[in-house]
């Protein structure tokens, strides 16, 4: 289902310079031992981010999964990329969240950095739902602008591919503009808010039940706070 995704950002990525790097060993990749399922992750060097992850979940007709996190370097204050994309393929049914992560939610700098994705948000009413997320706070980390849905094959199908490569084309966008952009915010405490970013997701992830239901526990956890969100780990 997300593999024309997973090929535009790969894509989009080596276009900007980026360069493979190497994940913490056995979290590369993994295949259940008791179904079908595998997941493979990557990890990229990208010109201006400090961290870019990206991870798909290939399970069949059950579910299909991919996620992606790009991290600025400190010496930028825009927000992080987040995409989560899940299929659930037997009943038809889509589950997407596209978002420009703020660090903030001071009104300045949201109206800095967030002319592009309000846009997308008026182009794409499908994917403008006014229902809320279950897991998380809306007013933590996530713009009051983000892309979501819980539809169907027409969202899938139709709106989410146009939706996806617009909003990847506006924060590639929202870089290069802040890149001509003095930060607000200094590097020490941008650092601090990405890592703070890493604990508030990691204690909320509604994933984590889902590798670990694919995957087991073990590696799931390993996975979860050594890949995905590693400010998170006990042992930083």
């Amino acid at each position: 289902m997300f593999d024309s995704f997973l090929h535009e950002l790969h894509s989009d990525i080596t276009k900007r310079g980026g360069s493979p790097l190497p994940l913490p060993e056995g979290l590369e990749e993994c295949r259940s031992s008791k179904s079908s399922s595998f997941i493979q992750s990557w990890l990229w060097d990208v010109p201006g981010f400090r961290r870019w992850r990206v991870t798909r979940l290939d399970a069949g007709d059950s579910l299909q999964v991919f996620n992606s996190v790009a991290y600025p370097d400190y010496n930028y204050d825009h927000p992080l990329m987040g995409v989560d994309l899940l299929w659930f393929g037997a009943r038809q049914k889509l589950v997407a969240v596209l978002d420009f992560q703020p660090l903030i939610q001071d009104k300045d700098y949201l109206d800095r950095y967030f002319s592009g994705l309000k846009d997308l948000n008026q182009r794409f009413p499908d994917l403008n739902s006014a229902e809320t997320m279950r897991s998380f706070d809306p007013n933590q980390y996530f713009s009051s602008w983000l892309l979501f849905c819980r539809g169907g094959a027409e969202q899938a199908d139709v709106s989410l591919p146009n939706a996806f490569s617009a909003f990847l084309k506006a924060y590639w966008e929202l870089h290069d503009n802040a890149k001509s952009i003095a930060s607000t915010i200094p590097p020490d405490e941008v650092k601090s808010l990405q890592e703070k970013y890493d604990i508030y997701s990691a204690e909320r992830d509604p994933a984590h039940g889902l590798f670990t239901s694919h995957f087991g526990k073990d590696w799931s956890n390993r996975f979860l706070h050594e890949f995905l969100f590693p400010a998170s780990s006990p042992h930083k």
